[in-house]
């Protein structure tokens, strides 16, 4: 197993940023279950150690008056959940579990422009899956998995999580912003689950946040329809608590962080009986992300030509292009729509039925 998860790491640094692949297991006390967790033999103490770790995907930031500890994300050339980026927040997480008390409030955002994050590594995706590699694709899932379940249990190490969204949050995107207790984007943004467009669906956690924040029918919605949605149509579905102008979102958290620092126990202990209330379970998650390698196992051709017109499509816009991801979307959908009136699946051609009753 392990030498064809290297196999596809070689063909990977042919195509795209280097990532590494580790199934070793961290040593010390974490939330994240032990069969996931990664190296880091000597936990960092102290901010000065978690500030002092020399990452190239996360930038860390300490704000003292409120124990704030800032993270913004910069993934090259694409902005999405690459190894190599969900190895260094693993990292940083173990160290925040190794410091109980240190930090009160765990911000997250991007530094890419008009992007928050893509989700899921495609050309990863793409590499794996035509390798036939559906250990590695499993193992990927678990990785996105346990970040997400970190998120959900921040609670209970006395910690409040808010993310802002500045721009483009697509499937594993907007999955991972889902457990956090505010969730806060600008106006521009938008959010949503393309996956559906070639034949796969989102599967770390979409379902069980979805239908916890806004009820099933919205999760169906979402997931099954493959559309985005504007930052005013998230927050009428309760996925995000608040909606600012353009350039508003550092003055938003500013804001959010020193309202909930006034009264942190109090917030902390009813989000943990949240929690309670409506559990999301670790063996579901885990169960799901094993149905989505299966189901990723069963990609055509054609869905993989597409999902590596979206990855090139994402690298545009990471790069600065005014074209990006959001675009290729609709412009997928569209084709897909076209293609079925094509081949006959239009449900405006479907004979309707005779509801006049009968004729005397």
């Amino acid at each position: 197993m392990l030498f064809g998860i290297a196999r596809i790491c070689n063909a990977a640094i042919e195509t795209k940023a280097r990532f590494c692949v580790s199934k070793s297991l961290w040593r010390g006390t974490s939330l994240l279950p032990a069969c996931a967790q990664h190296v880091n033999p000597v936990p960092a103490v102290g901010v000065a150690g978690l500030l002092g770790r020399p990452y190239k995907n996360i930038r860390i930031e300490w704000s003292s008056d409120v124990s704030m500890l800032r993270v913004r994300m910069g993934v090259r050339p694409i902005q999405c959940y690459s190894l190599a980026a969900m190895g260094e927040l693993h990292r940083m997480l173990a160290d925040i579990d190794a410091n109980p008390g240190l930090v009160r409030h765990f911000v997250l955002s991007s530094d890419v422009p008009k992007v928050f994050n893509f989700g899921g590594d495609l050309s990863l995706f793409v590499l794996l899956v035509r390798a036939g590699d559906i250990e590695s694709l499993k193992l990927y899932g678990q990785r996105c998995v346990d970040l997400v379940w970190w998120m959900e249990n921040a609670a209970k190490l006395g910690i409040h999580t808010t993310v802002l969204c500045q721009g483009d949050t697509l499937g594993g995107g907007m999955e991972s912003v889902l457990p956090f207790h505010k969730v806060i984007f600008e106006r521009s943004a938008q959010g949503g689950f393309p996956e559906v467009l070639f034949n796969l669906f989102p599967g770390m956690g979409a379902w069980d946040f979805t239908i916890r924040k806004a009820g099933f029918a919205v999760a169906s919605e979402m997931i099954l329809s493959g559309r985005l949605y504007s930052a005013e149509e998230l927050h009428f579905r309760k996925l995000v608590d608040l909606v600012v102008d353009d350039g508003q979102g550092e003055m938003a958290i500013e804001r959010v962080v020193h309202d909930v620092d006034a009264r942190l126990r109090g917030t902390l202990a009813a989000l943990r009986a949240q929690r309670l209330a409506a559990p999301v379970h670790y063996e579901t998650l885990t169960a799901i992300v094993d149905q989505w390698a299966e189901s990723a196992m069963g990609l055509t051709d054609r869905d993989l030509r597409l999902m590596e017109r979206l990855a090139r499509a994402q690298a545009r816009k990471a790069g600065g292009a005014d074209e990006g991801a959001v675009e290729e979307i609709k412009r997928m959908a569209l084709e897909n729509a076209w293609g079925e009136r094509r081949t006959g699946y239009d449900r405006r051609s479907e004979a309707a039925p005779d509801r006049r009753g009968p004729t005397r």
